[in-house]
């Protein structure tokens, strides 16, 4: 037996043993670690899908992210003293998304009605139908369809909006000849729009309102957006939000704000881009849903209005509701246009016009314009006018009425000058040197050149009498016909023609606005109307009747461009453009010349003294006598077939330095000595004024 020990089998045996301890021990820790970590994704997923699951689910299934494009902040319009017209205003709007309504639309609408009626905030609605029985409609004409008389003398009939709507779905067989009573149309109404009633009430006579609004729209009869209340209270904001009303929302609005009654043919309006509009707009990078110019200035001055759109991020809910938004661009604001219009001289003109066209036995229509010498628009007034704040509510009503508001007679309305045309006639028997400023021409009282064709003066007709022997001037202030029938046949038609044109007399003035052209008398006129030209109509002509027929803004340039020497430029309305903090100066308009007449002094000294003349007659006298500034003047009565004469009245201030000329015109005003007293008042406004009112620094003044 051997007593031999292994000391390295012992050893091994040793090692074996603790490195299996420390073994155990990592074990232990990795499993504790692992256990750890499946602890805490436990306790995450826990937390997640139990604790926070509704709301996690909620924001998946329903938080949507878009960007919404944001239009800048249009700009201010402007008076030539810095006294802004239009600005905007914000607030909060009530708008309509019936598509998010789903089955409920008649429901939602009816809680916002009541809440809406609880709450005393008014809403859109312009259904021709009384708000309480007994029904009946709040209009007798025009209802369903009107008729449009054309300038050609043809006329048509075209069926309203209501007209419209009613035979898309067959309420009535055709708009021309519906004889349907509001009873029955609301009751084919709630078929319709699927109302359960059994009784016609008050409430539901309101919903109709509404989804008549709505249906315009989804059918495409107008393209103007519905906004169901403007410029509500956060009281109202909240208890609208508390009914949690799908397809109900609050937005903030931006809107326009007309700071004056006046000059809404020459401001316009704003409204949403048409279908028609879009490609050109789309072609600018416009959002579809932009609001731009539609007419007058707004429309004229659009790219200097508009801003520049910015984009922004929103979250909203379930219920359509914002969670969250930030700017990915940011709108810019737009740039403010200032025109050359005097505002309380616009309004003061207005006022005049309208006291005057009232008071005749059959009130027509008038317009008024006063331009400084360099073409720009002092004053552009037209009768009737509208409320530009009220546009929308009213438009039906203007589209219809037969006396035609909606026209500005200022710059498309055409009128035959009379013997305004007479200035016309002796700067051109002047300047081709048919007759001199001392030389005479006899009035007999009838002209006798043509055998058989012989017509009179007006004072052989009025008083059976004649003028003598009369110079230019002494013709012109007595509107003598047989010396400028004489004049106007010997200068001939076609210098006739050439110096009306070279006057701007049947052409284009340039002014921003849409306007006529008009036409002069002659063989080309003739002929594009389908008549015969002969020689003795130039003799009419020459006095401003036969084929001539101007824009009241044509005349007032033609006496502008005659007592400054003779030189035409267009007229405009633009004064300059500011930026949108007004630091600047972004554009300044420059006179534009249109054409040069070479008009002698002493043949221009002549004209001017006939008119200053007539101002110092006893019939004009009246007016002028206590005016600060002197005045030639020039009145005409151009006889309209089967009606009263048109009264036209054009004249210049002051008479030794002209600074502003002006025509007005009224139709069927009998006289153009019955508008010296608007004229004279007109100038007194204006330079009593003037020399009170210093031109205010728009860099960080404005006038309110």
């Amino acid at each position: 037996m051997s007593r031999f020990i292994d000391f390295n089998a012992n050893n091994k045996d040793g090692r074996t043993e603790d490195e299996g301890h420390r073994l155990r021990v990592r074990s232990t820790l990795l499993m504790v670690l692992f256990g750890s970590l499946l602890l805490g994704f436990f306790s995450i997923l826990y937390q997640l899908q139990v604790v926070d699951g509704a709301q996690w689910r909620a924001n998946a299934n329903y938080n949507i992210t878009q960007s919404e494009t944001v239009d800048g902040v249009r700009g201010e319009i402007l008076d030539r003293y810095g006294r802004v017209l239009v600005s905007n205003s914000l607030g909060y709007s009530v708008e309509l998304d019936t598509a998010s309504m789903g089955d409920h639309v008649n429901e939602v609408i009816s809680q916002l009605l009541e809440l809406s009626e609880k709450e005393g905030v008014e809403w859109s609605d312009s259904l021709p139908i009384s708000k309480e029985a007994p029904w009946t409609y709040t209009k007798e004409e025009n209802l369903f369809a009107y008729r449009v008389d054309s300038d050609d003398g043809t006329s048509r009939i075209l069926p309203t909006q209501l007209g419209q709507l009613a035979e898309k779905h067959k309420w009535v067989k055709s708009a021309e000849t519906a004889s349907i009573s509001a009873e029955a149309l609301m009751e084919a109404m709630c078929e319709t729009f699927s109302v359960e009633t059994k009784t016609l009430t008050p409430q539901v006579r309101a919903l109709l309102g509404v989804l008549y609004e709505v249906a315009l729209r989804q059918e495409e009869i107008t393209y103007n957006s519905y906004t169901f209340a403007t410029d509500v209270s956060i009281s109202f904001i909240t208890q609208v939000k508390e009914l949690g009303l799908p397809g109900v929302s609050i937005v903030t609005s931006t809107n326009r704000v007309y700071n004056t009654t006046s000059a809404a043919h020459v401001l316009g309006r704003i409204g949403l881009i048409s279908a028609e509009e879009w490609p050109t707009y789309q072609a600018l990078n416009y959002p579809m849903n932009a609001y731009v110019g539609k007419d007058g200035v707004e429309l004229a001055f659009e790219s200097y209005l508009h801003g520049t759109s910015g984009t922004r991020l929103l979250e909203t809910d379930e219920n359509g509701a914002v969670v969250s938004q930030q700017w990915q661009t940011e709108p810019q604001p737009g740039n403010h246009v200032v025109l050359t219009l005097d505002s309380q001289l616009q309004a003061h003109t207005e006022q005049l016009l309208g006291d005057f066209v009232s008071g005749l036995s059959d009130p027509a229509g008038a317009a008024a314009v006063m331009v400084d010498m360099s073409g720009g628009v002092l004053a552009l007034a037209s009768y009737p006018t509208y409320d530009l704040s009220t546009y929308s509510e009213d438009y039906n009503d203007l589209l219809t009425d037969p006396a035609k508001p909606l026209l500005n007679r200022a710059t498309q309305g055409v009128y035959a000058p009379g013997s305004i045309f007479k200035m016309v006639t002796a700067v051109g028997g002047l300047t081709e040197g048919l007759i001199t400023p001392s030389s005479t021409t006899y009035c007999s009282g009838i002209y006798t050149y043509y055998p058989d064709y012989q017509p009179v003066c007006w004072i052989r007709t009025s008083t059976g009498g004649s003028h003598g022997s009369e110079t230019v001037s002494e013709a012109i202030k007595d509107s003598c016909n047989i010396f400028f029938y004489d004049l106007g046949r010997r200068l001939g038609i076609d210098k006739l023609v050439d110096y009306a044109t070279a006057f701007g007399l049947g052409q284009y003035t340039g002014i921003e606005l849409p306007e006529s052209k008009g036409t002069v008398a002659g063989p080309e006129t003739a002929e594009k109307l389908g008549d015969v030209w002969y020689a003795g109509q130039t003799l009419s002509a020459a006095i401003g009747q036969s084929d001539n027929q101007f824009t009241p803004i044509q005349l007032a340039n033609y006496v502008a461009t005659l007592v400054n020497g003779g030189n035409r430029y267009e007229t405009h309305l633009l004064k300059e453009v500011k930026s949108s903090d007004y630091s600047q100066v972004v554009y300044e308009y420059e006179p534009k010349l249109a054409s040069t007449i070479d008009i002698d002094p002493e043949d221009l000294a002549a004209v001017k003294q006939g008119m200053y003349d007539l101002s110092q007659t006893a019939s004009m006298a009246r007016y002028f006598a206590d005016l600060p500034v002197s005045v030639g003047c020039k009145t005409g009565t151009a006889e309209v077939s089967g009606s009263d004469a048109t009264a036209t009245f054009v004249c210049f201030a002051p008479y030794d330095d002209p600074q502003v000329a002006l025509c007005l015109v009224a139709e069927k005003g009998s006289a153009g000595g019955n508008l010296a007293a608007l004229a004279a008042s007109m100038l007194e406004e204006y330079f009593s004024n003037e020399d009170n009112l210093s031109v205010t620094d728009q860099e960080n003044t404005l006038l309110h």
